[in-house]
């Protein structure tokens, strides 16, 4: 037998780059198991013949004749676990997704099922397979011989214009540059050794290379077999993709809507190198990388570059983009302070920065965050950066919160300067009392608001004394520079404050916390407080709900706790679960809190502002920040994450390790409620160079995806020192779906030059209630109950009363969703799809099966019906009516679904408006019901609880109703598009006798 390789790791780097080379090595055959119904593996030796008729294996006990498949009579060729037989429980941990393919063939639609040694072998195999079924037998173009191909004939033209002597050969050294110009990232040393092995083995030693030689080095090192199997999937010409084909690839893959033929030929235009490409419309390899690596095609939707979240909502319903010592370039005690921390974090987005006030030794404030710094800066200096930085990154408004720490005298230069430096941009207006909300940073575009104390009402005197922040004197303390004691009897500390720098204080006024009830009954929608890491932890683990709550109508500050000497940040998404708005980040330092942050900022505009979710802004909702599962009326999320590949990674910074090799790994890491933070990994890739093919799927479930953060770290697991390579951060509701290129950055979020990953993105609704699951067709043995979210008793008889009228409401509208959700799985299944395609390409699966076959059944698609019916004339094998059978039912739920969800949705919604309704007179109510302390707690969260349920219900049958008419629009469109669609005569009409919704099996 010969021996199987997998040619991504072979010595001599021997890479897939043309249909040519999948069809050459299908020719030497490889060893693959060979998967039988009854889950038994075999080892098999799969060969392709050398007529490319048929595929035949060995050993067998059939004869040669039967252990073979026609290559006509192939039907599609499905890469990953797309069968019952490769879904079934006894197999389907035995090997990844990756390894598996299925051949579905004969007239009755029968699958040979098969497992590679590794990915790379599968896309050889379905590669060729699938040209071959489109093509028959004719040999695809190899480099330089026959007929040149629209790629070769590009790179022979490039080479005419190097060769500047027109001697037919160039210098080496030339060809390198070449190379290097036409592939930014790659290494000189990877090119020249490139040369050096074609010109050892066609012996033609020497100091130039010719044109033959030089297409060849081309070929194989700028074609990267990941995306060229992706382009001969979506083409229907051979090795490049037309304008049709092209907009497939848009529309199917990646999601993009409203595209049409002429902005594929932009695309074209825009990335294909060869002329001729250009004028014809063909999109060939290096064009369609090129436009894979662009920013047109970027992870990061590009709706988000720009400010698109609504801006009319009060201030204390937006995270705020804060920092703390931004004029600290190191360390809280080594660090020496510069005026240029500030500019820097400016122009990052930062709209609250931190401003600690000292006496100057010339009589003039100065500003730094501990006294030990090696040299302070002038206040008078910062004002007047702050004045010409403010606003340069974002219009809305930026609050400065002063921390005094300086006497009065300084205190009033101080305001003298602010006043003179910033004139019409500090914001001095005093607050509405009559106003419940904060303005909104609409409002407030341009201002400059002074967070800090202000002197009590009655205080007549020039200055007065004012309860303390906490935040600095413990650093004080720690450097001896204490002079204030704190009182007898342990209360807040106090210092001396002057009426000029209390004016300047409006609608930011900071005041200690005593405790929440306090604050609801007492506080003033313009006074905030500052809490300390430590206490607001405390706060977010023992009483998360009544954090939430509080921040809805009031700001809150959390600053790093004082032990934190490194400048070291604390994890902001401990605190943004809660609803702080402001966590004060070291900007100076980085590492992973840091991503965070400044992923997070990045999804509006990075204007320092990101509207919080809906579910934390609501005045009557129920939100545990420490859910451990799906929320209530939140529709969780699955995010099918599949690393293809890297791109020129570079060495750790800081390893030791001799030699240019890494061997990298990829974590994902999902950061958001506690419910949804997970971290999943891939295997390493061994002696990849820069280059490693990872091809690993990986699946998060995110149940409060407005909260979510997506981050790839990149890993070396050969590591001497140093194992942090490459990072990004991307906020998950900025993902695009599809193929996309993930822009690395260093650590400090600096981008790397051409370091990418190449990584496939799908996101579906979870189905059903529970925890998301992974099913099979083999695997269902007994039917999962059927999860409904109810309403829960409040104890005021009135109100239960209401809330029970929504009981049926709620049952109709989770069985008419997941009905539904159910019958669309079953026929994705059964095309040998993922639950993450989309309807289109169900239809277009069906039609490629019925175009490949001589013989194919007669089935159309009657789009002259509103619910279109998929119909067949004449006997049908089995697998395709199991097909027509759960498309109709898939059509009778939609129809179902269609035409009861606004009768329900009604419903829903007036049972959460006659409970609103109860809302103001809630304390009322409660009274005269005689309800304290744990049972008066129970009736609010109770509440709450049933009004964002029947909220978030009503949302999801309305969300469920948009699908479901998508997809009736998804199969009119696919059916004209691949020709089974008819409208003809009129079919009898789907039927509309329906059964009270009865749950469709799991």
């Amino acid at each position: 037998k010969k021996k199987t390789v997998s040619f991504s790791t072979m010595p001599n780097d021997r890479k897939i780059n043309s249909t040519a080379a999948c069809i050459s090595f299908m020719l030497e055959g490889c060893e693959l198991k060979k998967v039988r119904s009854n889950s038994r593996m075999y080892s098999r030796f799969f060969v392709l013949d050398a007529d490319m008729r048929s595929v035949r294996w060995e050993p067998s006990k059939k004869d040669s004749e039967k252990a073979k498949i026609e290559i006509k009579s192939v039907k599609e060729v499905r890469v990953g676990k797309k069968t019952p037989v490769l879904r079934s429980n006894g197999l389907s941990d035995q090997f990844p997704d990756e390894c598996a393919f299925s051949i579905i063939y004969g007239d009755n639609y029968e699958s040979l099922d098969l497992v590679a040694s590794s990915a790379d072998v599968v896309s050889a195999w379905v590669m060729g397979l699938r040209y071959l079924v489109s093509y028959g037998k004719h040999t695809p173009e190899a480099p330089g011989t026959g007929h040149p191909s629209l790629r070769t004939s590009w790179i022979s033209s490039v080479f005419d214009l190097a060769d500047l002597e027109k001697s037919g050969r160039i210098p080496v050294s030339r060809a390198v540059q070449l190379i290097k110009a036409l592939n930014p990232g790659m290494k000189t040393s990877t090119i020249e050794l490139k040369f050096k092995e074609l010109q050892k083995a066609n012996e033609r030693p020497g100091a130039e290379v010719a044109c033959d030689l030089f297409v060849e080095a081309y070929c194989e090192l700028c074609t990267r077999p990941e995306i060229f199997f992706l382009l001969v999937q979506f083409s229907s010409n051979k090795e490049y993709l037309g304008l049709k084909d092209l907009l497939m690839f848009l529309e199917v893959e990646q999601g993009m809507e409203g595209v049409t033929e002429e902005k594929c030929l932009e695309i074209v235009c825009k990335y294909e190198p060869s002329k001729e490409g250009r004028e014809k419309g063909y999109l060939a390899i290096d064009g369609f990388t090129r436009y894979l690596l662009s920013a047109d095609c970027s992870i990061f939707d590009p709706q988000h570059r720009k400010v698109c979240q609504d801006m009319a909502q009060p201030l204390s319903h937006y995270y705020i983009s804060s920092a703390h010592s931004a004029c600290l370039l190191e360390d809280n005690f080594w660090g020496r302070s510069d005026i240029s921390g500030y500019i820097s974090a400016l122009g990052l987005g930062c709209r609250s920065i931190e401003l600690v006030l000292w006496d100057g030794p010339e009589g003039e404030p100065v500003v730094y965050t501990s006294p030990s710094a090696a040299s302070c800066v002038p206040f008078r200096a910062v004002v007047g950066l702050i004045d010409q930085h403010a606003f340069a990154a974002s219009a809305y408004p930026l609050i400065l919160c002063l921390v005094v720490r300086c006497s009065a005298p300084q205190q009033r230069l101080a305001a003298q300067c602010l006043r003179k430096t910033l004139g019409e941009k500090l914001y001095l207006e005093p607050p509405n009392p009559a106003a419940s909300y904060l303005p909104s940073p609409e409002q407030l575009k341009g201002r400059i608001l002074i967070k800090g104390k202000k002197l009590p009402p009655g205080c007549e005197d020039s200055e007065g004394e004012v309860s303390d922040e906490e935040e600095g004197w413990e650093l004080a303390r720690r450097l001896g520079q204490e002079e204030q004691e704190v009182p007898e009897g342990g209360g807040p500390r106090r210092v001396r404050l002057s009426r000029e720098l209390s004016e300047l204080v409006s609608l930011c006024q900071a005041v200690p916390f005593q405790d929440f009830e306090s604050s609801r009954r007492g506080q003033r929608y313009w006074e905030m407080c500052s809490f300390s890491e430590v206490e607001a932890g405390r706060f977010a683990n023992e009483c998360p709900a009544e954090l939430v709550s509080y921040n809805k109508r009031f700001l809150s500050r959390v600053y790093p706790s004082p032990m934190r000497i490194d400048a070291s940040n604390m994890n902001p998404q401990d605190f943004w679960k809660c609803g702080c708005q402001m966590v004060a980040m070291n900007y100076q330092t980085p590492g992973l809190m840091m991503d965070l942050n400044a992923g997070w900022f990045r999804q509006n505009g990075a204007c320092g502002y990101v509207l919080r979710p809906a579910i934390m802004r609501e005045e009557v909702s129920y939100f545990s920040a420490n859910a451990k599962d799906s929320l209530p009326g939140v529709p969780a999320q699955l995010l099918h994450l599949k690393v293809i590949s890297g791109q020129n990674l570079p060495k750790p910074k800081g390893s030791g390790a001799k030699g240019e090799v890494v061997e990298p790994y990829v974590c994902a890491e999902i950061h958001g409620i506690p419910a949804d933070c997970a971290e999943h990994r891939t295997k390493t890739a061994l002696q990849s160079g820069d280059n490693p093919v990872f091809d690993e799927s990986l699946e998060f479930q995110i149940n409060l995806p407005e909260l979510a953060v997506l981050r790839f770290v990149v890993l070396d697991d050969d590591y001497i020192g140093d194992e942090f390579i490459a990072q990004y951060t991307i906020p998950f509701e900025c993902l695009q779906p599809g193929y996309r290129h993930v822009p690395l950055q260093s650590l400090a979020g600096e981008p790397l030059p051409h370091a990418t990953l190449f990584v496939h993105v799908a996101i579906t609704d979870r189905r059903g209630g529970g925890k998301g699951h992974r099913r099979g067709l083999a695997g269902r043995r007994g039917r999962r109950v059927r999860e409904y979210t109810s309403t829960k008793a409040t104890g005021i008889k009135a109100i239960d009363e209401v809330f029970r009228t929504a009981t049926q409401p709620l049952r109709e509208a989770t069985d008419l969703r997941e009905n539904v959700q159910n019958a669309l799985v079953s026929f994705k299944e059964l095309c040998g799809l993922t639950p993450a395609a989309n309807m289109k390409q169900c239809i277009l699966t069906v039609a490629a099966w019925l175009l490949h076959s001589d013989n194919a059944p007669s089935v159309t698609l009657n789009l002259a019906e509103q619910y279109p019916p998929m119909e067949a004339q004449g006997p049908i094998p089995d697998l395709l009516r199991k097909v027509l059978t759960a498309y109709e039912t898939m059509i009778q739920t939609s129809r179902t679904l269609i035409e009861s969800a606004d009768a329900v949705y009604s419903k829903l919604i007036q049972a959460q408006q006659a409970g609103m309704d109860f809302h103001k007179e809630l304390h009322r109510i409660e009274a005269k019901e005689g309800l304290r302390g744990r049972k008066l707690q129970k009736a609010l969260e109770s509440f709450a609880w049933n009004i964002t349920v029947l909220k978030g219900q009503a949302d999801l049958l309305k969300h469920a109703k948009a699908e479901a008419l998508d997809n009736l629009w998804q199969i009119h469109n696919a059916g004209q598009s691949c020709g089974i669609g008819r409208n003809g005569s009129a079919s009898p009409e789907p039927s509309r006798l329906r059964a009270p919704l009865e749950p469709i099996p799991e």
